[in-house]
């Protein structure tokens, strides 16, 4: 499952959340800190890593 990391727009709360893609799409997480749901998904580094030997 995906981990996705959220900043809160009214108390600046940064934090992380595991989701489903479905439940993703569906509706913004509550803040753990302040419980509002005024929150932006902050995209970090994406690192892969692959068996193929180059």
């Amino acid at each position: 499952m995906p981990i996705y990391e959220y900043r809160c727009q009214k108390c600046g709360e940064l934090f992380t959340r595991v989701q489903h893609i479905d439940e993703h799409q569906r509706a913004r997480p509550q803040c753990p800190k302040c419980r509002s749901r005024k929150v932006e998904q902050v995209f970090g580094p994406f690192f892969a890593k692959t068996s193929k030997k180059s």
